[in-house]
Parts: C-alpha cells; structure tokens; sequence
C-alpha cells in the first residue's frame, strides 16, 4: 500500500477533529481550492500548501472547527422561523448567529479559539469592512458580527477590521448596546439568543416592530396593548408555544406586504441610508456559505411595477465548455457519475417507462383493406389467386404525436450546492438521453450570476454616484449545457460543469425564464414545453439592497403570468423543497432532492399524456 501524503494525513486527522467536534460519524471533510463552504454533512476547507504552512494549516483547522460548531450548535429550522424577509436584516441576524455559535467554541476550547480567530482573518482580507472609507460603505453583518464575538468572546476585532468598524461603532452602541450585552447571557439557548438578535434589529431599525417573533397579529385589540403585554406574551411562549411565534411571524410579514409596496420601498430607503449596501450582501457568500432563499409572502404586483436592469452590459450567455477546459470538464463528469451511481439506475427505469409511453403515441398504424395504397403482404395469395379484388391495400393512419421540444431550465444558485444539483445533473442527462431516442429534442439551460456581490455592474453603479433604484444589481450568467439540435453524446460532459467549485451563485429567475423562453419561441417545432427546476424564490442580495425587498419575486411572477397566458409554450416548474404553486399553475413541489428524478419523468409523462400529446 502507497504511503500516505502528509497532506492526506492532514485531511483524515482534521476530518476526524471534526466528526469528534460535531457529534457526527458521517461528516465528511475534503480540501478545496476556491471558497470553504459546508453542504450539510460535507465540508470543504482550504488547502494548505504541499509543506504544510502553519498559517495555511490554522486558516483550513478554523473553517473545520467553524462547520463542525454549526453543525452541533445550530437548528437551521428554528433560525429560519425566526429570520427576517428583507436581505440586509437577515444578513445581520444570520452574522449574529454564526458569530454565537463561533463563541461557543471559543469559551471552551482555547485550539478552537485561536484557529477561529485564523479563519476570521483570512474572511476579512475580502470583506469590504477593510476596505470601508465612510459609514455609508461598511457592511452591517461584519460590522455587528465582530462587535458580537467581542461581547461573547472578549477578543477585540482584528486591526485591520478597527478602521472600517470605527464608522458606525458609536451608532451601534448607542442604538442597540444594551441589546448586545444582554446577548451573552443566551448564548447556549439558540432560541431566545434568536429572540434577542430580532430586538437588536428592531433597535437598529432594519426591521419593524410588528415582525419581532412574540407578537400576535391576530390578538385583536390586545396587539395594541402596552409593551409589557408583548413581552408577557413573550414569556408565555417559553414554556413551548414558539413554534405558533413563527407562524404569526409569517402571517405578520404577509399582512405588512398586502398593506403595499409604498410601505416596502419606505422601509428599504430608510435601511438603505443607515447601511447602504456594500454591504453584507453577499459577504458570507463570497465564503461559500448558502445565501438566503426565503419563501417570501405572497406579494401584489403593483400596476406602475417596472423591472429593469441597471446594465446589461456586463451580462453572459456561455456554452458550459467555455468555462473550463476539456481535462477539468471530463474530470467533473466522472465525479458526477461516481457519485450518483445508486441514483443512475432507479432514474433510468423511470426514463424508461417514459419512453416506452412517448414511443406508443408514435407507433405507425395502419388502415386495412383499402381500394388503393401499399400492397399488404398479408393479402398477398389473393392478390396472387384474385389479382382483380380491389380490397388488398393498405394506408398509413396519421399520428397524434407532434413534433416536440423540451427545455430544461435548471437554478444554478449557491443554495443548490450538494446533493440537488448533482442530482439535478444526472436527472436532466437521462431525461435528454431518453427524448433524444423518442424524437424529442431537449435543451438543458442554467442560471446563475457573475459575482456575490454584483460583479461589474455594482461597482459601476459605486462609480456613478449610486443613483437611486438601479433595478437588477448584478452580472447574469446563462449556461447553455446542451443546445436543442445537438446529440446527447456530445454534450454530456458539460453537465459536469455544474460540480465545479464556485460556480452556483445567486439567482434571478424572472429574467432567465424570458431567456430560455425566447429560446424557445423561434424553433420550428410545434409543441414547446419549458420545465424549470429551483430551490427558492429569486434571490440577488445586491439587487435587493436597493430595491423593494419583493422586487425580484414580483418580475418573476409578472414574467410567470405573461408566459402562462400569452405564450405558446407550456411552462411546468418542480420546487426542490420551495412551493413553487403559488408561481406557476403547473407545478409540484419534493421536499427531497431523491424525488426530483421521477417527479420530472412523471411531469412530463403526464404532459405528453394530455389529449395523446395535443
């Protein structure tokens, strides 16, 4: 047996540390050369060099110890009842939160500590904290999340963090200080530790009041009551009763969006002047960390609503095997395949019973004992004893079955990392495999964006004075994966592209749906069906810094109606764990990614079911 590498061992001695730390036999630690980033049970830490440096060693020990905590530490259920709708708040409640779960560590093991503080380090060199030349330019959720540890932890902020934090440092203490101290004292309890990160959001005036967890949008005339009944209520709702918190959580933020969107845009102007929005947008993502994908409430289109992008100018449409060369593409793929083997089979048998049902409505059938036609074999010894009967001839009937198209539009967001979007390879390959020996040409598309953090247009929209509602924020990216009129086997590879490290990022719907849908509309087949797959509602946290925090649902939604109602093509949607019904009128949510294979088979099975493919 070859002896092992020393950065082997490295690897099997931090992934050991981390299963210990976590309370976990399953987790699983590897080393990447892009952004640390933990997919449930899977981590990704840095790589140090091939010697080992010290330095590189403790950055890559601090992303581990800082997963393995979170995994332990954190109930990403209760986080997400208690989280905010709007994207700079959640930004911050989500920085506090890892910043408690952090200092847990700390206050335990002094290795821990140290390794974190490596790591936090490494974070800061490209946060835009650093680099920060007024209060308007410092990110929020770095901002708060060091003042955070420092109350949990008593370590100070790293000195190259002092400068950036000195601009809003007196604001914060002033608005929200007593709300930072009290944090130390539920720093084992995630709940009210939760409970009170919502009340230093309200203090910093990110959000409402009405949104604060322990209050009761259906308590009548006692909504209105003094405080004190609210933080009574509160108390109540310690005893077990959080869970109904959470839903008039939701139901509050659904009531607040029906009052209109001058109230939205009202609350964002004021976040906006406090916070503009260099901000935390983005930040964790730059990490790899998964953005935020909210299931917004239901939200009215406005009829003066005008989606528009700042610029187009920086925007994308790249064939997959543009992005990385031959060798890393044939490596991706044979990834893709090793780790859905076990998934391969059960899909294809699916795709098979697809075939055989698409294959029936093309049968060729005949009409016998016609007066004319071609000669039927059957019929051949009368011909030959009765050249004269006239019934010896058959017709070919005419099928029900047209000439189809089938684009699959899949969501390459950072929060499809993992499992989904392997599966979600794997599922699109088969399916365009199986079409493609029915008849049926297939595209396989994917949306993404460019940056984190807005990519060339934001720092466009820095550099021109940052006019006032830009509209889209951000640098799209469109992968074309597989084109409709090309054979399955030279695109095959390009599916791999979706493994690669760094490539899901955030996600604007409303605009990639009018991309493959144009796609589509100029193709001379007569059906066209467009089958798109996602996660979560559109999410681009640069966008909706300076935006109405609805502002990309709602273009969605509009883009959704118009497709719906006045196009040809037939648009089904599959929500991977997101209900996507209230979107589309044709649509089904899995709450598992293992369901997406045969719940896209058996969709479009039912499609080409309808009027025998009419």
């Amino acid at each position: 047996m070859a002896e092992q590498s020393p950065i082997e061992a490295f690897r099997a001695v931090l992934g050991g540390t981390a299963r210990a730390m976590a309370h976990d036999a399953e987790v699983e630690l590897g080393f990447t050369a892009d952004a640390p980033a933990a997919a449930g049970k899977s981590f990704k830490v840095p790589m140090p060099g091939r010697a080992l440096p010290a330095d590189q060693v403790a950055e890559a020990r601090g992303f581990a110890d800082s997963f393995a905590l979170r995994l332990r530490h954190h109930d990403a259920g209760l986080h997400a009842r208690g989280a905010p709708g709007d994207a700079v708040a959640r930004a911050v409640f989500d920085a506090v939160e890892q910043a408690r779960i952090e200092a847990i560590g700390s206050r335990a093991m002094a290795g821990v500590r140290a390794n974190l503080g490596h790591a936090l380090a490494l974070r800061l060199k490209s946060d835009p904290l650093t680099r920060a030349r007024s209060r308007d330019e410092v990110p929020l959720s770095s901002a708060i999340a060091l003042m955070v540890r420092e109350r949990l932890t008593g370590d100070a902020p790293p000195a190259i963090a002092q400068n950036g934090l000195s601009f809003v440092r007196d604001w914060i203490e002033e608005k929200a200080g007593a709300d930072l101290d009290a944090l130390a004292y539920s720093i084992d309890d995630q709940r009210a530790f939760a409970k009170l990160a919502t009340q230093l959001l309200e203090d910093l005036e990110l959000i409402d009041g009405q949104m604060l967890p322990e209050q009761d949008p259906e308590g009548g005339d006692e909504a209105d009551g003094p405080e004190q009944d609210e933080s009574d209520e509160g108390e109540d709702q310690e005893d077990g009763s959080d869970a109904g918190a959470s839903d008039s959580q939701v139901e509050t933020r659904a009531e607040a969006d029906e009052e209109g969107e001058d109230q939205g845009e009202s609350r964002q102007a004021d976040q906006d002047a406090m916070s503009d929005t260099d901000s935390d947008l983005g930040d964790e993502g730059e990490e790899g960390m998964i953005p935020v994908r909210p299931n917004r409430p239901f939200s009215d289109l406005t009829p003066n609503f005008d989606y528009k992008a700042y610029t187009s100018a920086f925007d994308e449409v790249i064939a997959a095997d543009e992005l990385c060369d031959e060798e890393e593409l044939t490596r991706l793929r044979a990834y893709l395949d090793q780790q859905l083997v076990h998934l391969q089979g059960a899909v294809t048998k699916l795709a098979n019973r697809l075939q055989r049902r698409l294959m029936a409505q093309q049968n060729r059938s005949w009409d016998f004992d016609q007066e004319e036609g071609l000669l039927d074999a059957a019929r051949l010894a009368r011909v030959v004893v009765s050249p004269g009967h006239s019934l010896s001839y058959k017709v070919e009937r005419d099928t029900d079955f047209r000439d189809t198209v089938v684009t699959l539009l899949l969501d390459n967001s950072g929060s499809m990392r993992g499992r989904p979007i392997s599966i979600a390879a794997i599922s699109a390959d088969i399916l365009a495999r199986t079409l493609e020996r029915c008849g049926v040409k297939t595209e396989i598309l994917g949306f993404t964006t460019r940056a984190w953090k807005g990519g060339q247009s934001r720092e466009k929209w820095l550099a021109e004075g940052r006019p006032p509602s830009p509209g889209r924020l951000n640098d799209l990216r469109h992968i074309v994966y597989k084109k409709a009129d090309e054979p399955w086997r030279r695109a095959r590879k390009s599916l791999g592209l979706m493994m690669r490290e760094g490539l899901l990022k955030e996600n604007i719907d409303g605009e990639a749906l009018l991309w493959a849908h144009n796609r589509m509309i100029g193709r001379p087949e007569d059906r066209k069906i467009l089958m798109v797959i996602s996660d979560g509602a559109p999410v681009d946290d640069s966008t909706l810094s300076v935006n109405s925090g609805s502002y990309l649902e709602k273009h969605l939604r509009q883009v959704i109606h118009w497709i719906e109602n006045r196009s040809p093509v037939e648009l089904i949607a599959i929500g991977i764990g997101h209900d996507v019904t209230r979107y589309y009128q044709r649509a089904v949510t899995i709450m598992d990614a293992e369901q997406l294979g045969g719940t896209m088979v058996e969709q479009l099975a039912g499609l080409f079911d309808i009027d025998g493919g009419r």
